[in-house]
């Protein structure tokens, strides 16, 4: 156990040390630029100038007085992000360089250590089918190297994953509006709803981890597949072409449906594959957004 804990640190120690040399050397400026400032608290509301934007006119009091009213905002101070990270059995498997467990707890040092240059709180939801880890938004380093242990150390108690679950979680403990990064390989049926309630609360950001082999079956003969989350096995002839092209074809028939629910809410998302790299896929969507909102 005492050498388990001290591979744990050193792991800890070797991802935030990864993490804060991008942050410095590649992410600079590039979180503030998207992020900072985005949270917005109602203050009053006034008569329309020439001038304001017509979306932000309050309607309900326009329709009262008979006079066109906008609404007026206060910029917040700083800003709270979450990290729902999905904790599930799928998620401990990979076939090129990294098991996508990996590059998720990479891409969630990145992001603390970016809220927390910021000096905006960063808080963590574990999930699998359960709620397993809550930490509670707060600033400081002390506060990232606390996420980053916890999500190296801890053993999950369950395999499967109840997306819909983690952000009805989110819903119950905070009705501020947070930056809400939703990391998972997405395999998963009960989110859709809960993910439509929190998209209009909270700024959501997908993240989509995923690995070739999950789109791919290489020509290997028969080879037993199980399911990471279920333990359900099944033979499969990868030399027959016919059901190699079957599974390409739903799974990219699967991910062509998500892409489109993404779409239909205006939820950014990031496609991550243990094949690429993220830093470059990371950099390239927070200058994409940072392009839109300016």
């Amino acid at each position: 156990m005492e050498e388990r804990l001290k591979e744990i640190l050193k792991k800890v120690r070797r991802i935030e040390i990864h993490s804060r040399c991008l942050v410095n050397d590649v992410f600079a400026g590039e979180y503030e630029s998207v992020f900072k400032g985005r949270g917005m608290d109602f203050a009053e509301v006034r008569e329309y100038q020439p001038g304001d934007e017509i979306r932000t006119i309050d309607w309900n009091v326009t329709a009262r007085t008979g006079h066109p009213y906008v609404k007026i905002f206060t910029e917040e101070r700083e800003l709270t992000v979450f990290l729902l990270v999905d904790l599930s059995s799928s998620s401990v498997f990979g076939t090129v360089q990294n098991m996508k467990s990996e590059i998720i707890f990479e891409i969630c040092g990145v992001l603390a250590l970016s809220a927390v240059k910021n000096n905006d709180k960063i808080g963590l939801i574990g999930f699998t089918d359960k709620i397993e880890k809550y930490i509670p938004p707060a600033k400081g380093e002390a506060h990232v190297l606390r996420i980053l242990r916890d999500l190296l150390y801890y053993l999950p108690q369950k395999k499967r994953t109840a997306l819909g679950q983690a952000l009805e979680f989110l819903n119950k403990i905070t009705r501020r509006r947070a930056v809400v990064f939703l990391i998972s390989d997405f395999i998963a049926n009960d989110f859709q709803t809960p993910l439509k309630i929190a998209n209009k609360q909270h700024d959501i950001i997908s993240i989509v981890v995923s690995d070739p082999r999950e789109e791919n079956l290489p020509p290997l003969g028969f080879i037993q597949l199980e399911d990471a989350e279920t333990g359900e096995q099944i033979l499969v002839n990868t030399g027959d072409s016919q059901i190699t092209k079957q599974f390409t074809t739903l799974a990219r028939q699967r991910k062509e449906q998500l892409k489109e629910f993404f779409r239909s809410l205006n939820i950014d998302t990031i496609w991550l594959s243990t094949s690429g790299d993220y830093i470059k896929e990371l950099t390239g969507f927070f200058r994409t957004r940072s392009r839109r909102f300016h």
